[in-house]
């Protein structure tokens, strides 16, 4: 019986995160699978029990877990803790590292009925599918940090940039596997023209480019990335990037859909792997029914994909979020003339409606 941990995080996290809990169950139910959930607590709730936003008793039930849920992260409470205490920090990379979790997952879908949400013009979003890969446990985020005050009382501050070839190696594979699978084409984005680690991480790009040779390999300036992906999105099919670059660029990418409350993610490589959406906590809404659910619901989608191998069970889910789109219900962050504005539960409840 697989078994998944429940962190559900702060603000928002608390709503969306039994919405998708629920849509597991009836999947469960459906399908004749049994899961078990085990709750576990994380950030504002973890450090008022026990003095620390990853306590060692979460940390455990993950490891123990076949899978992991994690809502969101980040609240105005714990945003006035000292830096090495905010939960960004001090469970998020922890929680990465700890279970080995070394490449992260981001699908940009834009439905068809929100190419209006999109800031961009309905031509050039339309049929945007794009699989992003980014290495999650190096880079800046992961390298030696250090402040210091100079003679003349000027104060410095420095975050060393790391990797090494078999950091690189092993998420452009994970890219290039997907690739093959899907469009046959990878873009590795990079900063090869400024940063040495950029140079190795071209280099080795295109050692393991002949290891595929139906997959057509193009190199792009993360700038000039950061450019096209509102220019013309639909080129891209699978992106392969460095912690930093993946982080920003996937933010610019979700946007696409019109919403960040439509990008699920998977965070993979260790024996348990990590779904969550790719917002946070929006502590502005939270406890109103406001949020929108479906990129947590569509993270549980891709739990039944990678952590479990349920293709049918993942494309129900998806298959069903799309026909309550396309119904025309809708929660705020999404809403359109013409259709029916509805809450989180209520938004949880018609995609269970409709498997």
């Amino acid at each position: 019986m697989p078994n998944i941990a429940v962190l559900a995080g702060d603000g928002i996290g608390r709503e969306i995160v039994p919405q998708a809990v629920e849509t597991l169950k009836l999947i469960a139910t459906k399908y004749k699978h049994e899961f078990e959930f085990t709750e576990a607590l994380v950030s504002e709730d973890a450090y008022e029990k026990y003095g620390h936003p990853l306590p060692p008793q979460t940390l455990e039930v993950c490891k123990q877990s076949d899978a992991v849920l994690l809502g969101a992260v980040g609240s105005p409470k714990m945003d006035q803790l000292p830096p090495k205490l905010r939960p960004e920090r001090a469970a998020l990379l922890p929680l990465r590292k700890e279970l080995g979790l070394y490449a992260n997952l981001r699908p940009v879908i834009v439905y068809d009925v929100l190419v209006d949400a999109s800031t961009l013009k309905p031509e050039i979003v339309k049929g945007v599918d794009i699989l992003t890969f980014r290495e999650l446990t190096g880079g800046l985020y992961f390298g030696s940090k250090k402040r210091a005050t100079l003679a003349d009382g000027t104060e410095e501050a420095v975050d060393t940039l790391v990797y090494n070839t078999k950091e690189i190696e092993r998420i452009v594979r994970l890219a290039f596997e997907a690739a093959h699978a899907r469009r046959k084409k990878l873009t590795s984005v990079d900063k090869a023209n400024v940063l040495e680690s950029s140079r190795l991480w071209r280099e080795t790009v295109i050692k393991i480019a002949s290891e595929y040779p139906d997959v057509e390999l193009n190199h792009m300036y993360v700038d000039n990335c950061a450019m096209q992906l509102v220019r013309w999105p639909a080129q891209f099919d699978v992106i392969v990037t460095e912690n930093m670059f993946g982080d920003i660029l996937t933010d610019q990418a979700s946007m696409l859909t019109g919403s960040l409350g439509m990008l699920a993610s998977a965070s993979i490589g260790g024996n348990v792997a990590l779904y969550e959406p790719a917002h946070g906590s929006a502590p502005d809404i939270a406890g109103q029914n406001l949020a929108n659910p479906l990129a947590t619901i569509l993270s549980a989608a891709m739990m039944l994909r990678y952590s479990f191998k349920l293709e049918r069970e993942a494309s129900a889910i998806e298959n069903a979020v799309r026909q309550v789109l396309t119904d025309g219900y809708r929660t705020a962050d999404i809403m359109a003339e013409g259709c029916q504005k509805i809450g989180t539960k209520e938004m949880g409840a018609m995609v269970r409606a409709k498997l």
